[in-house]
Parts: C-alpha cells; sequence; structure tokens
C-alpha cells in the first residue's frame, strides 16, 4: 500500500534552515505529484507546494514562495523541502501528500489521496 514517511522535523531559532524529507512507497512515485500541506496549532490546514510528475513544475504557497524550495528524487522515491529563513509563524506540522492523478489546482488539498503521518516543525527564539 501507499506509504508516505517524513522526516526532518525539528526546533529551529528564526532565519534558521531545514530540510523535510519523505520517503514515498508502494506506488510508482514518478507518476504522481507530491507536495506539501502544513497545519499549524488551532489552525486549518495549509498548502505548501507541490511538484509534479511531468516536467518537475512546482507551485509555492505565497507565505513560503521564496524562501521554501520543493524538489524530488524520482530514483531514490523521495521528496524534499528545503525551507531556509524560517519564521516563527512556518511553525506547524509538516505532512507529505500525494494524489493519484492529475491536479488542476495544486493548492485544493482535498484533491491529495494519500497523506504521511506528519513531521512538527518549531521555529522559535
Amino acid at each position: 500500500q501507499v506509504q508516505l514517511v517524513e522526516s526532518g522535523g525539528g526546533s529551529v531559532q528564526p532565519g534558521s534552515s531545514l530540510r523535510l524529507s519523505c520517503a514515498a512507497s508502494g506506488f510508482t512515485f514518478s507518476l504522481y505529484p507530491i507536495g506539501w500541506v502544513r497545519q499549524a496549532p488551532g489552525k486549518v490546514l495549509e498548502w505548501v507546494s507541490t511538484i509534479n510528475s511531468d516536467y518537475g513544475t512546482t507551485s509555492y504557497a505565497d507565505s513560503v514562495k521564496g524562501r521554501f524550495t520543493i524538489s524530488r528524487d524520482n530514483a531514490k522515491n523521495t521528496l524534499y523541502l528545503q525551507m531556509n529563513s524560517l519564521k516563527p509563524e512556518d511553525t506547524a506540522v509538516y505532512y507529505c501528500v500525494c494524489a493519484d492523478e492529475i491536479l488542476h489546482d495544486p493548492s485544493a488539498i482535498s484533491d491529495y489521496d494519500y497523506w504521511g503521518r506528519g513531521t512538527q516543525v518549531t521555529v522559535s527564539s
């Protein structure tokens, strides 16, 4: 079955960097759009970023654009999220998500079919 396992979260100071990883298994990783969704304490889910399966086109939420970079290594079945210039408002549980079809709107959280269990990122001084 499909499994998405996140890692790389932690507690850092504002301005720091972290790289999240998502190890995928149980499906042909290279064929599907995959991305990240986060949930801050007491807030609703927020789409962060997605990378498509075709030419690796990427999209980002305005709140992270210019600071976060999404990438995928199809040979390793792994998704990454490089997070730079972290802010306290980036504090959240970050979920790896995958869709089993082409997404017309990558920010539509309800269109993602598979979810990991999440990794905590805390940004605090």
